[in-house]
């Protein structure tokens, strides 16, 4: 690894050999629930453990992409913000003896005294995504390495000084990833332009799926303990996780933004309406940012493909529909729009990363906004993420498509929420 001493390279090679510990959402939840100073200071020292794994997993695969892309300028760029946060947390003072032998007399040891923290049910993406069988290092499993449970009996007050400056340096580590999306994608438009070519072949887009479920896993570690530390707690939330997501109320707000945004781009007087079907009260367990992006996604392909197909300056555009359904296992959404479909040979290209039918827009260098606020639009990247972002919780994202017609697009939520991470 060329720009950084051998005994950090050596460092990092050592925690690439290790498995990735996985955690559900339920477990998050199920161990994020009224925790004490000292639940929350376990699972510092399992993120103090399990990160630099994790970033070391991705720095070894950015240096060993083939046919110069791990050469490129862009992908340099986020192979230096996964070595500095590494570094950075390889780095942090570890937890003094007498800390952790306070809150070791502290932790519930007897079964009967212990909240029972469900198991993880292996995830369906897992089919997908190339998984590391190879080490030889045993990692705990999650019940003994996330949830600790400690009781609420008066700790040193350093427990709390030393869970501040952990959270301190999980900010700093999530504000130097935020441009991790948009730096990488120019690395790939980079390596396009290097290589004289419009598209990017199966072992690129397979790395990349991977390299953007671990960015996923990684950012809900880190913004799951940032908000656990804070004093102020909403009565529906478990940290980012609302244990109460009104879909109805999420995808309306999704709908209101797409039709916004529409209208703006288009300069339109009449945007296309959006219809909802959606049972009143259903809510579940989710992440209500993931769910709004995975919509606004859906939604803004539906509304360019109805505009661009009746003009912009139609009177009578055919409404998109939303209609959700209510499962068993999964709540099911389904966007429906009538904007010429899409050709049946087509249909596995728009999950390529840069597929795209508009302008690739070309950001400046020191562009910083995090994937939730990048214009990504012409980067192609919209689908792809948006399925990523469904299935790391055990859901999924299918297009069925009418060329001549229009699009249905359904989106699989899993409401049992016991899925484990998709790591590889």
């Amino acid at each position: 690894m060329a720009g950084i001493t051998k005994d950090l390279a050596h460092r990092i090679a050592h925690f690439a050999r290790f498995p990735q510990t996985g955690v559900s959402l339920r477990q998050m939840v199920e161990f994020g629930q009224n925790p004490s100073q000292g639940t929350l200071l376990r699972a510092a020292q399992f993120l103090h453990d399990e990160l630099p794994i994790r970033l070391a997993h991705r720095v070894v695969e950015l240096d060993s992409l083939p046919d110069n892309l791990n050469q490129m300028p862009s992908v340099l760029r986020v192979k230096r913000m996964y070595i500095d946060s590494f570094n950075e947390l390889i780095n942090f003072p570890r937890v003094s003896d007498r800390i952790k032998s306070a809150v070791k007399n502290a932790t519930v040891k007897g079964m009967m005294e212990r909240r029972h923290l469900p198991g993880n049910h292996p995830n369906p993406a897992c089919s997908d995504i190339q998984r590391n069988t190879s080490s030889t290092h045993w990692i705990p499993s999650i019940q003994h390495r996330y949830h600790y449970e400690v009781k609420p009996t008066e700790l040193p007050v350093e427990v709390s000084e030393y869970n501040r400056s952990f959270v301190k340096a999980l900010e700093r580590i999530k504000r130097r990833h935020d441009p991790v999306v948009t730096t990488l994608a120019h690395g790939v438009v980079e390596y396009k332009q290097l290589l004289k070519t419009d598209r990017i072949d199966n072992h690129v887009q397979h790395f990349l799926d991977r390299f953007y479920l671990s960015r996923i896993g990684i950012r809900m570690l880190i913004g799951q303990q940032i908000e656990l530390n804070q004093q102020q707690r909403h009565p529906d939330y478990v940290g980012v996780i609302c244990t109460h997501t009104r879909v109805a109320d999420v995808v309306q707000e999704a709908i209101d933004n797409a039709r916004y945004i529409c209208g703006d781009y288009y300069m339109l007087m009449n945007v296309p309406e959006i219809e909802l079907h959606c049972p009143k009260d259903l809510a579940f367990m989710y992440m209500p940012s993931h769910l709004h992006h995975m919509i606004f996604e859906l939604l803004k392909n539906s509304l360019r493909a109805v505009v661009e197909l009746y003009g912009d300056e139609s009177e009578n555009y055919p409404p998109i529909k939303v209609v959700v359904a209510e499962g068993n296992e999964d709540i099911t959404i389904k966007v429906s729009d009538e904007g010429g479909g899409i050709p049946r040979s087509a249909i596995e290209e728009v999950w390529t990363y840069m597929y795209t039918t508009a302008q690739t827009p070309m950001l400046d260098p020191e562009f910083d906004k995090s994937d939730f606020k990048a214009p990504l639009a012409g980067f192609g990247y919209g689908l792809p993420l948006s399925r990523l972002y469904a299935r790391y919780f055990g859901g999924d994202l299918k297009l069925i498509s009418m060329e001549g017609y229009g699009t249905d697009a359904y989106l699989h939520l899993s409401r049992l929420s016991n899925n484990e991470e998709p790591l590889a």
